[in-house]
């Protein structure tokens, strides 16, 4: 059967756009609760403080790729070279999950910056590719890893917690806020629920709008993980919010994303 160019594109963007799966890579469960080691998480936390803004009119944190210095530039860097040579199989569980967190969201700062300036995210990696998750961007333990990969098969699966998409960020406006702290074993909690409650309250997690609710796609994509998802946002909103929900049932929403870059 032969396929029009047209409709091969259009077949193309839709494979491309689909969530992928939440699927266990098995190596990476391993852990040493006993450890009290930490894993210091100070360079990365310093370049947040130094270009997130989390106090931008809109509400949305921005990143200002446009005036990182080279010196920064070799910071990140460093920090992730010293994280990719670490094996976080050898800490406790809570330094796992923000060293996975932490990662995630300075190889996509990095992989920005490599590129800056851009439009957006899904400008970056080949042609054929709806942005670069699927790149390799790192090697850990031996293991060549994807942003997908630590997302999908690593942090989705093994902690299992919907907040996850509240925490790894994709440097565009639609997405949840990248905090301008480096998370760590000790506040990893209060950031996940600080995260939540600051995007289902702002208009681009969770409005009403003509009638209808308007939510962000990411309770598309991942809808398996918000199956619960009315009680959900209600355990997280404002009171207008609650009571716009407790009157309005969460039937036949819309969705919608915004792609463009998380820039001032």
């Amino acid at each position: 059967m032969r396929i029009g160019l047209a409709s091969f594109f259009l077949l193309f963007s839709v494979l491309a756009l689909a969530a992928p799966k939440s699927e266990l890579w098995p190596v990476w469960q391993a852990s040493r609760e006993a450890s009290v080691a930490k894993i210091d998480h100070a360079l990365w936390h310093d370049l947040l403080q130094r270009y997130v803004d989390d106090h931008h009119p809109s509400g949305i944190n921005r990143f200002d790729y446009a005036r990182v210095h080279s010196q920064d530039l070799r910071q990140l860097d460093t920090y992730l070279s010293t994280l990719t040579s670490l094996d976080p199989r050898t800490y406790a569980k809570a330094e796992q999950k923000a060293y996975w967190i932490n990662l995630y969201n300075a190889l996509t700062v990095q992989l920005m910056l490599q590129q800056w300036p851009v439009s957006s995210i899904t400008k970056l990696g080949p042609w054929y590719a709806f942005g670069p998750w699927d790149e390799t961007v790192a090697e850990v333990a031996g293991h060549a890893l994807t942003l997908n990969d630590i997302e999908h098969r690593i942090l989705r699966p093994i902690w299992q917690d919907a907040r996850i998409h509240y925490a790894v960020n994709c440097a565009s406006l639609g997405c949840p806020n990248l905090q301008a702290s480096a998370f760590t074993a000790d506040n990893s909690e209060g950031l996940l629920e600080q995260a939540a409650s600051d995007f289902i309250n702002h208009p681009r997690g969770v409005r009403w709008q003509e009638g209808r609710w308007q939510l962000s796609s990411i309770y598309d994509w991942y809808g398996v993980d918000f199956q619960h998802l009315a009680e959900h946002l209600k355990r997280y909103a404002k009171p207008a919010l609650r009571q716009q929900l407790d009157q309005q049932p969460l039937e036949n929403p819309s969705f919608a994303y915004d792609w463009a870059v998380n820039a001032p």
